[in-house]
């Protein structure tokens, strides 16, 4: 290679890191103004206890402007979304962590359940969490796609727990993984919406480890559900 060809190579080189700085340093403005936009909508939601508020009032209280807004969400639902995702895939990593302790399925579907409890438990009169349960509810209702993909991450570690069950045989086998994946899902996150608004239906209080206890005897053998019931009663007179 000539002195020539050498300096045209390096000077390659240079362009494409030149190129590769510009990119980044483009994606974290593009980040830390979508950060603000994000912030200012979460502080309104922790002071309204609500999500009625407008594009306008997220802008001002960002302090940026209505075009960088719609620069980087289509409008505020899809801020919201975004809001939601990041909420619950931060919540289902901590939640996974908790899970793969536990080298057995029936734990670490106890160890699912429950985690969920203590989380709903310390979203419950949490104005940021209220507010986020009624959009989930009404994303439920207008967009049941969005709304699949939102919970995507806690199905999917439900899904995961559920095949290691069906595979070791301590779980049912007559249903597939995704319909009992489906049935627990919907039990667990209509507690969860229960809890947070704070309807009681007869009076009940629902632990976490009730919830468990429901959710095993419905995935279980009714033999493998018994035992472990009877287990979960001994630890937890």
């Amino acid at each position: 290679m000539t002195a020539e060809q050498d300096a045209g190579s390096a000077d390659a080189r240079w362009r494409e890191r030149a190129i590769e700085r510009s990119l980044r340093s483009a994606r974290d403005r593009a980040s830390s103004r979508s950060d603000r936009f994000m912030a200012a909508a979460t502080e309104l939601m922790r002071e309204t206890d609500r999500t009625d508020f407008t594009v306008q009032e997220i802008v001002e209280r960002s302090r940026m402007s209505l075009r960088s807004f719609y620069q980087h969400f289509a409008s505020k639902d899809d801020l919201l979304l975004a809001l939601l995702e990041e909420a619950i895939r931060g919540a289902i990593d901590r939640l996974r962590a908790q899970v793969d302790v536990h080298p057995d399925p029936v734990d670490q579907l106890r160890a699912f359940v429950v985690g969920l409890s203590d989380l709903t438990e310390h979203a419950t009169g949490d104005s940021t969490n209220r507010a986020f349960t009624v959009y989930h509810l009404r994303l439920a209702e207008s967009h049941p796609t969005e709304f699949a993909h939102a919970i995507a991450p806690q199905v999917d570690l439900l899904v995961q727990i559920l095949t290691a069950g069906v595979a070791a045989g301590q779980f049912r086998s007559d249903l597939s993984v995704p319909q009992m994946a489906m049935i627990v899902t919907q039990a667990l996150v209509s507690a969860m919406h229960m809890s947070v608004l704070g309807v009681q239906v007869a009076n009940a209080q629902v632990s976490g480890n009730d919830l468990f206890a429901f959710c095993l005897g419905g995935v279980a053998p009714p033999v493998t559900a018994l035992k472990s019931l009877l287990s979960l009663q001994r630890d937890n007179p």
